[in-house]
């Protein structure tokens, strides 16, 4: 029997998390409602060859199985024979052979719903009840491709993303190395060839010696105890509910940063609930998964709280406008979107917009993000330079 990882909410409001053993993910709900606990996440637990790099199921690899189906589904071709092609043609095994356990589960009469729900690692939540409100409303290849647009357009963001910030980073990485080379093989041989002149050394001589010296003997402590330090914060960020919290919390008051992860916050809220909408999920239901998309544990229990005051019977925008990350206009178009029932097709318009939103808001991190790395590694490995030259200068004019 798998083991699941759950965290939920004691009736007092206490986060708790933990391991439960059972049939299912349904099995898992009914197991901790009965000792009054409301699950906000829950997944199986990953085998160590799941788990592992070489076993890793990427979204693009789903997004792509996905469009697929999709529309191999719309042609009219029978579920299972979708799949066995499907099967065939993935590249990524771990994939190929999760699609081959879920053709023998439909085959033998499992909704295809609850056989993708077998593989949480890699059909998320989201996933599994978009199909299964499309099998319930008879309109499963609508829902296929709306998520096959869903997975594209986040596919499609991550790689702006990582493609936006590879040139900072690498400017970054060379720029260190480059100086710590210089500290560590350079400056050690102006430092002796100066000792050996017997030179009067100007204190930033002396200070860029120290760093030398330094360097070359704590250099590799220094790197084990910064990998130390984020294994410790990883670890306390994943298995802490209130580090996590305050670390988010942070995160969102950061100059920048914080405002770039609000933008992106405000289109994946707006992208994941508008799909799960536009899929026959029941808005509750579709709050409640969107929650867990949020990336951050302040937005979530923001979310949360949403989710607590239309269950009491309360419309979608108050709620949201108290969590403090909608802008009004995004308020106002919720309102307006709920008043008029069409709140799935205005969540889409607002994902779009903010889309765009992100992409600037990047585009500007970036471009002050590449110069100021190397204005900032230019002056310092100019400094350096400096240094060490400045004593033969003396000497120089000295002579002179």
């Amino acid at each position: 029997m798998p083991h699941y990882q759950y965290e939920g909410i004691t009736q007092t409001g206490k986060q708790v998390a933990g391991t439960i053993e059972a049939v299912n993910e349904t099995e898992v709900k009914s197991s901790l409602r009965k000792t009054r606990v409301r699950v906000t996440a829950v997944k199986e637990k990953q085998s160590a060859h799941l788990s592992g790099f070489l076993g890793r199921v990427r979204l693009k690899d789903v997004s792509a199985f996905t469009r697929q189906f999709a529309s191999m589904n719309s042609a009219a071709i029978p579920l299972v024979d979708c799949l066995e092609s499907i099967g065939e043609q993935t590249e990524n095994t771990t994939l190929r052979g999760a699609v081959r356990t879920i053709t023998s589960d439909v085959q033998a009469g499992t909704s295809l719903a609850e056989a993708l729900s077998r593989h949480p690692e890699i059909f998320n939540r989201l996933y599994c009840s978009m199909v299964r409100a499309g099998e319930a409303a008879g309109i499963l290849p609508n829902v296929l491709l709306r998520l096959a647009d869903y997975q594209e357009k986040a596919v499609g963001m991550r790689r702006r993303v990582k493609s936006a910030f590879a040139y900072p980073v690498l400017v970054g990485v060379v720029a260190v190395g480059a100086l710590v080379a210089l500290l560590t093989f350079v400056v050690p041989t102006f430092a002796s060839m100066l000792t050996e002149l017997g030179a009067q050394l100007p204190l930033s001589t002396r200070f860029v010696i120290g760093a030398s010296e330094f360097v070359k003997i704590w250099l590799l402590p220094a790197v084990g105890i910064a990998t130390g330090v984020v294994i410790a914060v990883v670890y306390l960020y994943k298995r802490n509910a209130a580090a996590r919290m305050l670390m988010d919390s942070v995160c969102l008051r950061l100059p920048l940063f914080g405002d770039l992860q609000k933008k992106s916050a405000v289109s994946r809220f707006s992208r994941t609930f508008g799909a799960l909408l536009n899929g026959g999920v029941p808005i509750a239901d579709a709050l409640e998964i969107t929650s867990t998309t949020a990336g951050n544990r302040v937005l979530e229990q923001g979310f949360l709280k949403t989710l607590e005051a239309i269950r009491s019977g309360q419309p979608l925008a108050a709620p949201l406008k108290a969590t403090g990350v909608f802008p009004p206009m995004v308020i106002q178009m919720i309102n307006v979107g709920e008043k008029s029932g069409q709140l799935p097709g205005m969540l889409v318009k607002i994902a779009d917009y903010y889309d765009t939103e992100v992409d600037s808001a990047i585009t500007t991190l970036t471009s002050l993000l590449e110069p100021a790395l190397i204005v900032i590694m230019g002056i310092l490995i100019a400094g350096v330079l400096i240094a060490m030259y400045l004593p033969m200068f003396e000497m120089v004019s000295s002579i002179g």
